[in-house]
């Protein structure tokens, strides 16, 4: 069995991944289910581990990449939920099944704490799975576990987005370009910022009502704000972290929600927001930490119900390529999801 690990760290590349061909197959308990892969998708988050700079645990020589979606090969005497030749799709913390994360879910990270699935098979407690879409291939649905199901917590998870909403975007982003889909299907308005015509393009393409590029505007949050007549956005999707909350502010109306999901943009430079500016909007900042079980199984309804696909980058790769696929993201080559077939 072919399976990758994350053997250290480095800074200055991927050197840390190390592909190993000898691999025993997983073996299966009573509650497990034997998952024999068929895609993978990337996030930064798996970047950023492999470059010892993710904030929350992780195990050495961890296999990575919380994204995975296969088909069951087997399951242990007990499983309930599952049958050889479902179609699955695994859940990022194993241990969230419903309501709001804790502690002990925290630490069951796929592909930090637990092996993930960058490999041929892997082996998961019935819970920590979901059923696939059945509209989607298995490419496609590797991408819901992470991206799919951030957005989807951002704009279900405290404060449900609502027909005539405003949602504000960042970037082109997997969380981005699933929160556009997410929201046109809820018959909300987008306003999604790019710096790229290109990107400008294919954002409209997807049902954006409003392209802003940010290094042409850079009051970007006033501009959104003027765009729904005044009143502000009632969603925003923070991807970029301190450097954009301050706009991203501007733009949110009065008991709108700012769900921060990450910090590509970085924290330097210039004067950051501070409590004293979310009490002057009244609005709520929350960070999430991607969702749990049963909101996984209602977005998949949802993708299901709407047809919704996963737009992935036009270059799809093999397993053997999976650290060519991490430099090529590091690069910031992509659009929307990085993904790898598994063979």
């Amino acid at each position: 069995m072919k399976a990758w690990q994350v053997t250290g760290t480095s800074k200055v590349d991927f050197s840390a991944l190390q592909l190993q061909e000898s691999q025993n197959v997983p073996e299966v308990g009573d509650h497990d289910v034997l998952v024999k892969f068929q895609g993978a998708s990337l996030n930064y988050r798996d970047l950023i581990i492999a470059k010892g700079m993710y904030p929350f645990p992780q195990r050495d020589n961890v296999v990575p990449a919380s994204d995975g979606a296969g088909i069951v090969e087997a399951v242990g005497k007990s499983v309930t939920r599952f049958k050889q030749g479902d179609k699955v799709i695994t859940l990022f913390n194993q241990g969230h099944i419903a309501g709001t994360i804790d502690e002990v879910a925290l630490n069951g990270g796929v592909g930090g704490v637990v092996d993930g699935a960058l490999r041929q098979y892997g082996a998961y407690d019935e819970q920590g799975l979901v059923h696939m879409p059945s509209n989607l291939n298995f490419v496609e649905a590797a991408t819901l576990t992470c991206a799919g199901l951030t957005a989807w917590n951002a704009l279900y998870g405290l404060k449900q987005l609502m027909p005539g909403d405003w949602v504000l975007t960042q970037g082109t982003g997997g969380v981005s370009i699933f929160a556009v889909q997410f929201a046109k299907a809820a018959g909300a308005k987008v306003i999604a910022t790019t710096s790229s015509k290109d990107k400008a393009d294919r954002l409209k393409q997807l049902g954006a009502d409003h392209i802003i590029n940010y290094k042409d505007d850079a009051n970007w949050g006033e501009t959104a704000k003027k765009l729904t007549g005044g009143r502000g956005v009632q969603h925003v999707v923070e991807v970029g972290g301190p450097n954009t909350m301050a706009q991203s502010l501007k733009a949110i109306s009065f008991d709108g929600v700012i769900t921060i999901i990450g910090f590509i943009a970085g924290g330097k430079g210039g004067a950051q927001p501070s409590f004293v500016d979310v009490l002057t909007n009244v609005c709520t900042v929350r960070g999430v930490l991607v969702g749990s079980r049963h909101m996984f199984e209602d977005m998949n309804r949802a993708v299901e119900a709407n047809n919704i696909k996963p737009i992935i980058d036009d270059k799809v790769w093999k397993l053997d390529q999976a650290k060519d696929a991490y430099q090529y993201m590091w690069d910031q080559k992509h659009f929307a999801k990085v993904c790898i077939q598994i063979d």
